[in-house]
């Protein structure tokens, strides 16, 4: 699909993984190995295109989640601006 259309796709997902836990409905594996299992494999991922794109000599800017906006719930491209970059 073209890349606008793969990005929604990707944050539909991500929405109705996020509203399902934020839900009542009951988790079919213990939360600790949803976060062990596919959440952390996915962060390794994203690091490993990290990598990827910095050897390409096109670099993700860097940002504090520590410092940055974070608000239960909003998941997409609607997110607040980095307030410190690396």
């Amino acid at each position: 699909m073209p890349w606008e259309q793969e990005v929604e796709r990707f944050f539909a997902a991500l929405k109705k993984f996020d509203d399902y836990l934020a839900s009542s409905e009951a988790v079919h594996a213990p939360i600790e190995k949803v976060f062990q299992g596919p959440v952390a494999d996915a962060l390794t991922h994203v690091g490993q295109i990290a990598i990827l794109r910095r050897l390409a000599q096109a670099p993700v800017k860097g940002e504090s989640y520590y410092v940055a906006e974070i608000e239960t719930g909003r998941v997409g491209t609607d997110q607040a601006k980095p307030k410190r970059e690396f």
